[in-house]
């Protein structure tokens, strides 16, 4: 459940606080004053497309708060859980727009992307715009409204999934039988490749080998003469050398440390320098005895080198991933050799997808052909209590034939109506006025919203074109819908906003050098005022505002005749 909502600095909004109860809450103001901001804020913190037109002229940045209980909403707890964002039934969002375009978005004080505020905001709210009967005539909508109604989730994850699968092995067969002069090419080449990769026998520590090889004995000569340089410095015969001076040093200091202690540990570090040097000159030794110069072996690891790096750039990859390189020409060359057992094997693959695909499909099929009946059946009655008498809806079915699988199933889902008593039903955008489709969109709406689980649905002005008696019937829909869960109502509608339980006013104050919005919830006296605005217009009589105290009056008692029917029906 909603229960607060921060705005600041959002279109004509500077900062409103608004505190949301349950029930049904009314929204209600002069035409212009901004009745639709607070829908509007609502739906950019649960991740709306948003820009700086938004920010209230002047500022920077706007900002917008809602609060949540989420105490009933287990599917929404289940998901903060999952994300590690869960705080103990509460949700706390948050998003900031700033002059620049940037936008930020938070869940219970951690940044998160939009993306992730539109998955929480689908569990939390469902929103009504009062033009939502224009998408009512897409076929998508019609289909999604229908499996909405029917809880039919379930079977169409597992009818897409099917369908994505049956579309891809389709697609790798359709490789296989890819034409055979093509196939012809690509196996010869392949099988240049290969024996061209075989020929050199390659492994990946050989060619690491073969590189340090070519090095060493392209430059051998320069080692050489470079360890001869290094072994005469250390340890000449003849001349200054740094073994011999090293010992001259310790020999000399040794026969001096009885005179003074302080010396022993330079003799020692001397000590350690000429067992260090002796070893470097025997491992010098060592090195150079190993060292020879082969003419005819750098020759062969030049040609070596030379055939490696080739292919490399052949295959345009490195020469240590040419081994890599053979594995896979090998694997795609046994794959085509090998086509027709693969063929067969995808065949029959294909086939049992197929099969599967139509199974889950028409079982979907089965279900949406049940849902429809009871879906029109209650459309049909809400018609006749908003002024269409005599009037039919009914969902067409129509299952396709043939391989023209989707992920949605094979039927093609039409709204069928005829508002008049006698006419025949035809397609909803053919026959529907734009009153009566409001109406229609108004009843899938209420229904559609009844079978869902989210526990806040908002209604932002669904009741346009929507007057007199049934306009109380509305109001009573929406009402009914308030007994189970939260539902807030933009309206102007006197009918609806008298059935109630928290009405809110929206009022534009404008100063000299700006406008800005205000939202208050009105008590009992200041609801029958707004009533009677909303009845009477801009001169309010005494007449008129007893019309108003009457429709609150005819409301209080509808409301205690309901509450006593249900504990009667409860002790029964």
């Amino acid at each position: 459940m909603l229960t607060h909502i921060h705005v600041r600095n959002l279109a004509i909004v500077d900062e409103i606080d608004v505190e949301l109860t349950a029930g049904m809450t009314a929204l209600t103001g002069e035409t212009g004053a901004g009745k639709s901001i607070l829908v509007d804020a609502l739906g950019l913190v649960l991740g709306d497309r948003a820009d700086s037109s938004f920010i209230r002229h002047g500022c920077d940045r706007a900002e917008i708060s809602a609060g949540f209980d989420l105490q009933d909403n287990t599917t929404a707890s289940a998901w903060l859980i999952q994300q590690d964002m869960n705080i103990d039934g509460e949700c706390q969002l948050r998003r900031i727009i700033s002059r620049e375009g940037r936008s930020r978005g938070y869940i219970n004080g951690q940044v998160a992307p939009m993306q992730s505020l539109r998955e929480l905001g689908e569990l939390l709210v469902d929103i009504h715009g009062q033009h939502e009967h224009q998408s009512l005539l897409h076929s998508a909508v019609q289909r999604d409204l229908l499996d909405s109604f029917g809880g039919h989730q379930d079977l169409l994850a597992e009818t897409a999934s099917t369908c994505n699968a049956w579309k891809a092995a389709r697609q790798e067969l359709a490789s296989v039988l890819s034409d055979d002069a093509e196939r012809d090419a690509r196996l010869d080449l392949l099988r240049y490749q290969l024996q061209e990769l075989e020929a050199l026998e390659l492994n990946s520590e050989e060619i690491r080998n073969i590189d340090a090889e070519h090095a060493r004995q392209a430059n051998a000569g320069r080692l050489m003469e470079a360890c001869q340089q290094a072994l005469n410095r250390l340890d000449a015969e003849e001349g200054l050398a740094a073994y011999t001076l090293i010992s001259q040093a310790l020999e000399e200091l040794s026969a001096l440390t009885d005179m003074d202690k302080r010396l022993e540990n330079t003799t020692r570090l001397l000590e350690e320098t000429t067992v260090l040097v002796q070893e470097g000159i025997d491992s010098l030794r060592h090195y150079s005895a190993d060292l020879e110069i082969d003419p005819e072996r750098l020759q062969w690891l030049e040609q070596r080198t030379g055939l490696l790096h080739d292919l490399a750039r052949k295959h345009r990859c490195t020469p240590e991933q040419l081994p890599t390189v053979e594995t896979d020409i090998r694997r795609e060359l046994e794959l085509i050799e090998n086509a027709d057992q693969h063929r067969e094997a995808l065949q029959e693959k294909l086939a049992g997808l197929e099969k599967a695909y139509l199974s889950v499909a028409g079982k979907l099929t089965g279900k949406r052909k049940k849902t429809a009946m009871a879906f029109s059946k209650k459309i049909t009655a809400s018609m006749q209590t908003l002024g269409m008498q005599g009037g039919i809806f009914e969902v067409s079915i129509k299952t396709r034939k043939g391989q023209s699988f989707g992920s949605h199933g094979l039927d093609d889902i039409e709204f069928l109506v005829s508002a008049n008593t006698g006419q025949p039903v035809q397609p909803l955008g053919k026959v529907a006025s734009g009153g009566e489709l409001s109406r229609i969109s108004l009843s899938i709406q209420v229904i559609s919203a009844g079978s869902a689980i989210i526990p806040t649905l908002i209604f932002d002005e669904v009741d346009s074109g929507i007057g007199g008696g049934v306009a109380e019937i509305v109001g009573q829909k929406l009402r009914a819908l308030g007994t189970d869960r939260q539902v807030l109502c933009v309206t102007h509608l006197p009918q609806v906003a008298a059935l109630a339980d928290q009405q809110m006013q929206v009022t534009k104050l404008s100063g000299e050098d700006s406008t800005r919005t205000r939202i208050r919830a009105l008590n009992d006296d200041e609801r029958i005022d707004e009533l009677a605005r909303m009845l009477g217009g801009v001169k309010i009589t005494k007449q008129t505002r007893e019309h108003a105290r009457e429709m609150r009056q005819q409301t209080r008692e509808n409301q205690t005749d309901v509450q006593k029917k249900k504990k009667t029906k409860k002790a029964g």
